[in-house]
């Protein structure tokens, strides 16, 4: 009996062409827990801690729809000594928080709750996540793990590897918050150009998978907007209004010069025949993807 050639996701979508904009999941919270161990599949949910701990950080995560993710520093599994833990926040037009906490013992996690509810301070560096979670998806460690292992050579202070962002097929994976921008299909040498441009304030539309506060239509129009005007600052363009019938939408942009002051992109979506999105998960799924099919300017 023959064994089958092993599946790997991302392999799978690069033969696919799975598109790459729109898919960058909704978020504007985000909180991070250092953990230098092991990583169980479900990440934080996996963890043996304290349970009333847990239970409170989780319930005050998801009062306000943050993401809880575990990081750690790449090639680092010391557990000893004191850990961090931070809230991100991104509050729109370039505006974001940060605070950010030590602990060693499972009661000081208690920290975050507080923290969640609090503006948090403003200015702070950006962090750069590389989706590293093995036990969650092997892609996530066979390509994250070299992405991570570049970037921190050049950004030892801003990148962590994290457990799973979304969208396994897309890996590596790379996400800078609290800007809320993620990008996809990236090995160590893309990984190293796309982050070194996003932190000049030059986000290209390549390996851009979406900005978590637009719904995935709007991600896609301004992805075709960078695509044809060129890359541009996090903030150059903005969605002022989207209309949808059926399967189409009509998404109004705003440019910053020199861009056009107006621009209409035209979006239309469709669902895929179903397919194996992950490298554990056996079951066929269908997606939405959404296809920018026309552009208008003043």
């Amino acid at each position: 009996m023959t064994d089958l050639p092993r599946f790997f996701c991302a392999d799978a979508a690069r033969r696919r062409g799975d598109q790459l904009a729109g898919t960058a999941p909704f978020g504007l919270v985000w909180v991070l827990i250092e953990y230098p161990g092991g990583w169980p599949p479900n990440g934080f949910d996996g963890l043996d801690l304290e349970p009333g701990v847990k239970a409170l950080v989780f319930a005050a995560a998801q009062s306000v729809k943050a993401r809880i993710l575990l990081i750690r520093r790449h090639g680092r599994r010391t557990l000893g000594g004191p850990r961090r833990w931070a809230v991100l926040r991104y509050a729109g037009s370039g505006a974001h928080h940060q605070q950010w906490g030590t602990w060693t013992r499972d009661e000081e996690l208690a920290g975050i709750v507080a923290a969640l509810a609090a503006p948090g301070e403003p200015g702070l560096p950006p962090v750069v996540l590389v989706c590293a979670h093995g036990l969650h998806d092997t892609c996530c460690a066979v390509r994250g793990r070299p992405a991570a292992r570049a970037l921190s050579r050049l950004h030892p202070g801003l990148v962590w590897e994290s457990t799973h962002v979304g969208g396994d097929r897309f890996a590596a994976n790379v996400v800078v918050l609290p800007d809320g921008v993620y990008y996809g299909g990236l090995d160590a040498a893309t990984a190293v150009t796309t982050v070194e441009e996003h932190l000049r304030d030059r986000v290209h539309a390549g390996h851009l998978r979406g900005y978590t506060d637009l719904v995935p239509a709007q991600q896609v129009a301004v992805g075709a907007a960078l695509q044809h005007f060129g890359p541009a600052g996090r903030h150059a363009w903005t969605v002022t209004a989207t209309t949808r019938l059926d399967d189409h939408w009509h998404v109004h942009l705003t440019g910053r010069p020199p861009h056009p002051a107006l621009l209409d992109v035209e979006v239309r979506s469709h669902r895929t025949p179903p397919r194996q999105l992950t490298c554990r998960g056996l079951a066929r799924s269908s997606t939405v993807v959404y296809e920018a099919t026309g552009l208008r300017w003043d």
